[in-house]
């Protein structure tokens, strides 16, 4: 079967696990839960009349519904389908078949989907969708992943290194520090992954309970409605449309967003850091980096990184940017962006992926890293004209810079200066000290 994606293709087995939120069939399964749910819940409410309430063991048995659901059942929906041409006309359909074969139910099918819009359903179930998405895949890849980038940290937090400021020599840094920085930057999202919840728009056709309030005026259906996307883990919205106005969707990709960049410049800077020769990495036996220079050990799996964040991120962008617009009470604009939602997922998990492999295979290359330390003593001036600036030495700066900018210096050239400078004696040690 040839795939047009490579999300279906080559990276398939990266992302397997998406598929369980992200898929059609999953989508319908969502789906299904919310209109079986719906049911039950009605059932329970004393002021609607006409539908009694579903035993233990109905209940049971219109749960077991989802537990069955499998392949076979998902294309007995799609199904469906090819004749309705609307899926979640498919979807009612087909759990109106499953509720007549439920010993007392089949008089009250039309309670299916009561009162409901499309994206009554479709809003709670693309809600569940990503609420678990997030908590059982992606926030665990993710601090798995600045795990890994701590682990690196620890391990080099006391190795110097140049640091570079406008690609040019600056003071000297730490590698623990330098990564450490990564770590606090991703876990700033992480932690506003995990307060994010999706949201919940539960009130018929334009949003106002009108067709539900046709039928049952004294039902109170607002407060069931806010009480019915609490139990399936959603934030209530008061006011809407036809539509839940996925400012939650736009909230949830600038996050991923923001993080996803942050990778980016992980990638970058670690991409750098092997070119200069300060990481060199693990050779793995039967790899090939070139296909005509047997040589090259390329640092791959960061541009892969690099790359599939940047797909993650132009989709995020565009759900942001689209999602929360929409002609007057609803257009179905949207509708198509939104199926799309499991794709920016899914070249987040490959990044991460690669990533992850990537940090696996560096060592840290100490006498490179040294030797570039030892070729730049001018990244003493800093610390030197500091120090002067203290005991009020005139021109601290100008000194520094006269001897420094520009010019090739060496340590001699730093001590000789310091031994003239009149400063107390301790500080004059300490900087002969630090000099070497």
């Amino acid at each position: 079967m040839q795939m047009l994606s490579p999300l279906d293709g080559r990276y398939r087995g990266k992302i397997g696990a998406l598929s369980t939120f992200f898929s059609e069939e999953a989508l319908n399964k969502y789906r299904l839960e919310v209109e079986i749910k719906y049911f039950i819940a009605l059932s329970k409410e004393a002021g609607i009349k006409q539908l009694p309430r579903v035993s233990v063991k109905q209940e049971k048995a219109l749960l077991s519904v989802l537990k069955k659901y499998d392949d076979k059942e998902a294309a007995a929906i799609k199904k469906i389908e090819s004749v309705t041409n609307h899926d979640v006309k498919a979807v009612e359909y087909y759990l109106k078949k499953k509720l007549e074969k439920i010993s007392g139910l089949k008089k009250y099918t039309e309670f299916v989907h009561f009162g409901l819009t499309s994206e009554d359903v479709n809003n709670l179930s693309y809600g569940m969708m990503v609420n678990s998405a997030l908590t059982e895949e992606i926030i665990p890849g993710a601090l798995t992943y600045v795990s890994d980038i701590k682990k690196i940290a620890v391990a080099n937090r006391t190795v110097k290194m140049l640091s570079l400021t406008h690609g040019q020599p600056a003071t000297a840094s730490t590698m623990g520090k330098e990564m450490m920085v990564f770590v606090d930057r991703l876990n700033r999202q992480i932690d506003q992954m995990k307060a994010f919840s999706m949201q919940g728009k539960f009130g018929g056709a334009v949003g106002n309970y009108s067709a539900h309030k046709a039928a049952y005026p004294k039902f109170k259906w607002e407060a069931f409605g806010s009480k019915f996307i609490k139990s399936l883990g959603l934030d209530p919205m008061a006011n809407t449309t036809q539509i839940n106005p996925h400012d939650d969707i736009a909230e949830m990709s600038h996050i991923l967003f923001r993080f996803n960049t942050i990778s980016i410049d992980l990638s970058r800077d670690i991409w750098s850091y092997i070119s200069r020769g300060i990481f060199k990495q693990k050779v793995v036996k039967g790899e090939v980096g070139s296909s005509t220079m047997p040589h090259k050990v390329n640092p791959i799996d960061f541009e892969n990184g690099e790359g599939n964040m940047g797909l993650s991120n132009a989709l995020f962008s565009h759900f942001a940017e689209k999602l929360p617009i929409s002609r007057m009470q609803r257009d179905l604009s949207d509708s198509t962006v939104q199926r799309s939602i499991g794709s920016a997922f899914g070249y987040h998990a490959i990044a991460i992926a690669a990533l992850r492999k990537g940090l696996g295979k560096l060592i840290l290359n100490k006498k490179v890293v040294q030797q570039e330390l030892d070729d730049h003593p001018e990244l003493l001036a800093e610390a030197v004209q500091t120090v002067l600036r203290k005991h009020g030495v005139k021109g601290a700066y100008e000194k520094m810079k006269e001897l420094t900018r520009g010019e090739t210096v060496t340590k001699k050239d730093f001590a000789d200066f310091v031994k003239k400078i009149d400063i107390p004696d301790a500080d004059k040690k300490h900087l002969l000290k630090i000099i070497g």
